[in-house]
Order: C-alpha cells, then sequence, then structure tokens
C-alpha cells in the first residue's frame, strides 16, 4: 500500500466525486449545505479538528464500564492505525467506504481517518440503527457497525440483501455478535453467490479502534481472534489480555478482558474482570451466563449482582418480559440468579453495549 498518505497537509477528503483538502473545508461546508448531507456537520467538525495544527484529537471512551471521558488521541498514531486496517483488508485508493457511525467516538473518527489516509471515497450517511434502509448506488467496498446495526440489517430482507449484494468487506465492532446472528452470517452464501467477508473486531478507544479480528463467515470463520500485524498479546496473572502495539500505544495496555491466549496468539474473549462476581466463595463471570441463558431468551436481559451479606454477591438477572419456565435448567446451581427482576429496559450504551454499572444501580432500585 504504497499509496497511502500521512501527511495531513496533503490529504483530501473524497466524497460524491469531489475532494477537499484542509484549506478548502469553508468550500466543503457550503457543498454540505447546498446537499443538506445527512451527518456532513459531525463530519465537518472533525475535520476541522483534523486539518487545525495540534498534533491530538479528541475522542470519547464508550462507557461500557461507567461514564464516557474525554481523552486526546495523537493523530500520528491514528493514521498508523488507518494503514493497518487498509493494509490487513487489502483496501485501495478509490474504494468506497461508508461511514454509517457516530462521529463523537473512535469508530467513526477512524472510518474518516482509513478514508484520507488510504484515499477512500467515503459514503456519509446519518448514523442510524438501519444504516443500508436506503438504497446506495453502486458498490461498497467497506463498512463499519456495531451489532445492533448489523442486526436490524439481517431482519429486514430488502437492507440483507443490500448488505450480502453491495458491500465488500464489514467490520463489526463495539460489542459481541448474538451467537444466533453470527450463524445466520455464515449462512449468507446458502442464499447465493456471496462476496461479502465480515469479520469481528476487537479493540478499544485506547487502541485506537481494533488491533484483533476474526472471520465471522467463509471458509475461514473462527471463533478467536487474530493481532494485526506488529501487535503482540499476553496474558496477566489474573488472566487479563496485554496489548503491546508500539505502533498505537507508548506502553503495554493492561485490560480488563479475561482471554483464552493461545502459544499463536490467538485468543477467545470470556469476559471483563469486572464482569465477574462471587457467589458462595464462587467466580461467575457475567458474559457466560448470559451467554448459556440466550438461546433460551428472545428479549433483551442481563445479568448483574447486589451485595449480600451471605453470598458475597447476590445475583440478579434483569428481564424486560415474562421468564420462560425452563430458563435457568442450563445454569449450575451456583451460577443461578438468587432473584429475576422485571424492568422496562435494560441499559444501554451509546455504543450498543449494556451498561453494567447502570444495571447495577437499576437493580438496587428496584424493591
Amino acid at each position: 500500500m504504497s499509496l497511502l498518505c500521512f501527511a495531513p497537509e496533503r490529504q483530501r477528503l473524497r466524497m460524491e466525486g469531489g475532494s477537499w483538502g484542509g484549506a478548502e473545508l469553508p468550500d466543503l461546508a457550503r457543498y454540505m449545505a447546498e446537499k443538506k448531507m445527512e451527518g456532513g456537520a459531525e463530519l465537518l467538525e472533525f475535520l476541522r479538528d483534523w486539518f487545525d495544527p495540534s498534533p491530538t484529537v479528541e475522542v470519547r471512551t464508550s462507557g461500557s464500564t461507567g461514564a464516557p471521558k474525554p481523552m486526546r488521541v495523537s493523530k500520528a498514531k491514528m493514521m498508523r492505525s488507518a494503514a493497518m486496517t487498509c493494509r490487513y483488508l487489502s483496501l485501495r485508493p478509490g474504494d468506497r467506504a461508508l461511514l454509517c457511525m457516530p462521529l463523537r467516538y473512535i469508530a467513526g473518527k477512524m472510518m474518516v481517518v482509513r478514508a484520507l489516509v488510504g484515499g477512500l471515497e467515503l459514503i456519509v450517511q446519518e448514523p442510524s440503527g438501519h444504516p443500508l434502509a436506503q438504497a446506495i448506488a453502486g458498490k461498497i467496498h467497506f463498512a463499519a457497525m456495531v451489532p445492533s446495526q448489523l442486526f436490524n440489517t439481517c431482519a429486514v430482507e430488502e437492507e440483507r440483501e443490500r448488505l450480502r449484494g453491495q458491500v465488500g468487506t464489514l467490520i463489526v465492532g463495539g460489542g459481541a455478535i448474538d451467537p444466533a446472528l453470527e450463524e445466520r452470517l455464515r449462512r449468507l452464501g446458502d442464499e447465493g453467490e456471496c462476496a461479502l467477508r465480515i469479520f469481528s473486531t476487537y479493540g478499544m478507544t485506547e487502541t485506537l479502534s481494533h488491533v484483533a479480528m476474526r472471520r465471522v463467515n467463509g471458509e475461514d470463520a473462527s471463533c478467536r481472534y487474530l493481532p494485526l500485524p506488529g501487535v503482540r498479546l499476553s496474558c496477566s496473572e489474573e488472566g487479563t489480555l496485554e496489548i503491546d502495539a508500539p505502533e498505537l500505544c507508548d506502553t503495554v495496555l493492561k485490560t480488563n478482558d479475561l482471554v483464552e491466549l493461545r502459544e499463536d496468539q490467538s485468543f477467545r474473549v470470556i469476559g471483563r474482570r469486572d464482569n465477574t462476581f462471587i457467589t458462595g466463595g464462587i467466580k461467575v463471570q457475567a458474559e457466560r451466563v448470559e451467554e448459556m441463558l440466550r438461546p433460551r431468551l428472545r428479549q433483551p436481559f442481563a445479568l448483574t449482582a447486589l451485595p449480600d451479606p451471605r453470598w458475597g454477591d447476590r445475583l440478579v438477572l434483569l428481564l424486560t418480559e415474562e421468564m420462560p419456565a425452563d430458563l435457568l435448567d442450563p445454569l449450575p446451581a451456583y451460577a443461578r440468579p438468587k432473584e429475576i427482576r422485571r424492568v422496562g429496559q435494560i441499559p444501554m450504551t451509546a455504543t450498543g453495549k449494556i451498561d453494567r454499572a447502570a444495571c447495577r444501580a437499576l437493580a438496587k432500585s428496584i424493591p
């Protein structure tokens, strides 16, 4: 990928057949106003930050374990991350990339940076739960979605056909893909010719988007992530993943994600250390319990816990509808919730993850 551009002063945003550099943002603003471009205001704000002299831009964490926090990240490192993705996915100048996620978070910002670094043509849409609800002319070589967007897309036949027939490569980040949906994605080729490549990504704001991917469909589909070139992984004594990505992070990043890491550097995520409850002296991982319950539930739900003088952590299952009679049958006795509580909705973060802190607060508030 010798055509990658790492100099912001030479980068140009390619969009709708035109291109604009940093000095031409006023022209771009007028163009967006004339076209009444959806999502244009957020994009323009980010481009102003990107092309200004500061070496950093502000991003916000996803808020999966608490309130989203602002942080400054290096533009140079964002460009290196973009280059890693372009190389890994064999994206080429002129390829069309769909931006359908909010620019408040790193995932949306990195789609723009990939376009600037890789010479991609950006297709800009107002972020929504159904990014392919409206027809988009021509091939979409590259797109990124969160799991809820992908779920919604596959639930509507017309949108699913657009995904299958128009998109070349789709990356999905910000949370786990539902196992039932993943099985359906593996069968897309059974519905007819399908060249779509789908990757689940692993990363966070601190790693400037993803540092590992796994193929979801096709012959190379796997439940294990592989790090991108230049990224080395290790496990802490507690079993949490540690990331050594010198191109992206100044120090080794210590995560809260519990993983199974193999010698070939492939790994599977078990859950988060801060989602581990100790009930009756036994460790219970929230994500594993939820995974066991998911085939029996067709409603939003989440496992949380409250302090208890007897159990330590008293497991509480939050449901939005009535509980099936056999729901808890797959669970060992120690992992069975002591309480089942009905709630109006399961708290979620802006990026579609279960808001664990809010779930605990909600369980505590219910008499």
